[in-house]
């Protein structure tokens, strides 16, 4: 389905109330399109953990204008299965993700820093794969 209208009217069919009923829990799965506005969007909340997220925000049930009972749960079962067929794990989506240098470079938070010297933030490595010798931050002396 293109748009969490489409679902809300799916979710009314199955359970009853009206469209606004529903409509904010679809959204909530959608918002990830302004990151991207493309189906990566999905890996972000379009799994199994991002429906108990979905129930942890809205609560365990939702009462529509029917005055139904409806578990939010299987709200966010209906949306993912409508997306993508089935309901992945994150781990399916984490298995996809070709790592990046920038994603194994680590640098110590506790470790002893040159007197002198100050930890100033993110060179940027993560836009343009530019980073200093420090793993991604500046180093001002003083």
């Amino acid at each position: 389905m293109a748009h969490c209208y489409y679902h809300a009217l799916s979710s009314v069919r199955k359970w009853g109330g009206v469209v606004e009923d529903y409509l904010p829990l679809h959204q909530w799965f959608d918002q990830s399109k302004a990151i991207f506005a493309d189906p990566r969007h999905r890996a972000l909340r379009h799994h199994a953990e991002g429906i108990f997220m979905l129930e942890t925000l809205f609560g365990p049930t939702i009462v529509n204008a029917d005055s139904r009972v409806v578990p939010v749960r299987l709200i966010g079962e209906q949306h993912v299965r409508e997306d993508l067929g089935a309901i992945p794990s994150f781990a399916d989506w984490g298995r996809l993700i070709t790592p990046q240098d920038w994603m194994l470079r680590g640098h110590r938070l506790d470790g002893p820093m040159p007197l002198g010297t100050v930890e100033t933030g993110a060179s940027g490595a993560f836009s343009g794969g530019h980073s200093s010798a420090s793993g991604g931050a500046f180093v001002v002396e003083i």
